[in-house]
This record gives structure tokens, C-alpha cells and sequence, in this order.
């Protein structure tokens, strides 16, 4: 992987375990600590996370399950940091915050730090591309609350003006209005349509695919960071 040394600095200095911080947000890499929080958002938000995402290889264990795949993922992550090839982040919320609080109080553990969902800037690539896939989900009991687009723009951030990415992607099933919602209400410009893009629960799926670049970022920063990440 070749790139510029202060490039490489950078990107040194936030391979252990960087943290960042919104509004309202931390994201932060998950850990083998994290896994009964992870564990219990993803079980009750199983039906609503599974349609959206690759089936898991036959024989495959399931993390949700096993607390050594867990860890096994953990470390996975942890080597992409090491590589360069990925950042993977858990968001976590000040669970005190009411107004990010939908339906009974009975759904939400009583947390300091929720964890809620998860960022992952994934496949990345140097050279003349400099370019990441961003992947997310978000606990449904707290969709609609903005978290994901603070989130976003809190990873843009860290892309654009830490690691010196060129380019994010985001690549999303045409039906899946909530993920488009996030697009939507960031601005981010939409490319096309990708047929047969992905395969997601077993099906091949056509993508819509959003992205953004460092220029765009330099020119609507101050924008985003307003609406997004200031008091």
C-alpha cells in the first residue's frame, strides 16, 4: 500500500482505538466487553436488520450467538486498522437523553453510553482511489432520531481530515427507505443504480449508489457540521 508519509502518520496514530465524538454520538471501535450490549440490540432487532444484509456462510458461527465469534470479529476489525483496509465503529448514545427515546421506557437498558447501532468504513483502497464503503444499521427503536446522519458526518470527518480519504460510497437497496432517508437529508448525490449489486438475504440485489468526495466535503463542512455536530 503506497502513501504519502504524513498520510501514513495519520493514519498510524488511529489504529489502536480512535474515538469520535458528535453531538450526541461517540463512535467508537467495539470490543470483547461490548458483546451483551451488541448482542441484545441485534437479537431484538433481528427482523429488521436480517432483510438487509448478507446471509451468513453455511457453517458460518454466528456472533450473535457466539461469544468467540464476537471476539473473532473484534479482532478482524482490529486487523483492518492495522492494514488500513477499514475503520468499524459502534455508536453510543448518553442513554439520559430523552428525546432520543421513541415508545416505552421499558425498551431501553438503562445505559450510560447505549450502544445503538453501528458505522463501518470498509474495502478501502489507496493509491490513485483513496476510496471507502460505508455500511450501517441502527437500533429500530431509535431510527428517525438523526443519530445515523450525525453519525455520518461525524465518519466524513474523520475520512476527509484525518486519514485522507478521497471518497465514501454508500450503497443502498432502492426499498430501503429509512437508509435513503439518511442520503436524503444529508444531501449526498446520488450516482445510479447498480443492478445486481450485492447479495443480500440470498437475493441479488440492485443498489442505489451514494457517494461523496473530499472536495464535496470541503465545500458543504461547515453546513454539515451546523446542522449535525455543533450545540
Amino acid at each position: 500500500m503506497v502513501r504519502g508519509k504524513d498520510r501514513f502518520v495519520a493514519i498510524e496514530e488511529q489504529i489502536d482505538a480512535p474515538v469520535l465524538n458528535g453531538r450526541r454520538i461517540t463512535l467508537r471501535p467495539l470490543e470483547l466487553e461490548d458483546f451483551a450490549d451488541w448482542q441484545e440490540v441485534r437479537r431484538r432487532n433481528a427482523d429488521w436488520l436480517t432483510r438487509w444484509e448478507p446471509r451468513r456462510a453455511f457453517g458460518q458461527p454466528d456472533p450473535v450467538e457466539d461469544r468467540q465469534a464476537f471476539a473473532m470479529r473484534c479482532a478482524s476489525r482490529r486487523r483492518e486498522r492495522q492494514l488500513g483496509t477499514g475503520w468499524g465503529f459502534g455508536v453510543f448514545v448518553d442513554g439520559s437523553e430523552p428525546e432520543l427515546i421513541k415508545g416505552s421506557s421499558d425498551d431501553w437498558p438503562d445505559r450510560r453510553r447505549g450502544f445503538v447501532g453501528e458505522l463501518n468504513l470498509s474495502n478501502v483502497v489507496w493509491g490513485a482511489f483513496r476510496n471507502a464503503h460505508v455500511g450501517y444499521w441502527m437500533d429500530e427503536s431509535r431510527a428517525g432520531c438523526g443519530l445515523i446522519p450525525e453519525s455520518m458526518v461525524t465518519a466524513c470527518r474523520f475520512a476527509f481530515e484525518e486519514i485522507e480519504l478521497h471518497r465514501l460510497q454508500i450503497s443502498i437497496v432502492p426499498r430501503n427507505r429509512r437508509s435513503r432517508r439518511v442520503m436524503e437529508k444529508l444531501e449526498f448525490r446520488c450516482e445510479g443504480l447498480a443492478e445486481r449489486y450485492l447479495e443480500i438475504n440470498g437475493i441479488w440485489e440492485d443498489h442505489l449508489r451514494y457517494a461523496v468526495t473530499a472536495e464535496e466535503w470541503r465545500l458543504r463542512r461547515d453546513e454539515l457540521t451546523a446542522v449535525w455536530l455543533d450545540d
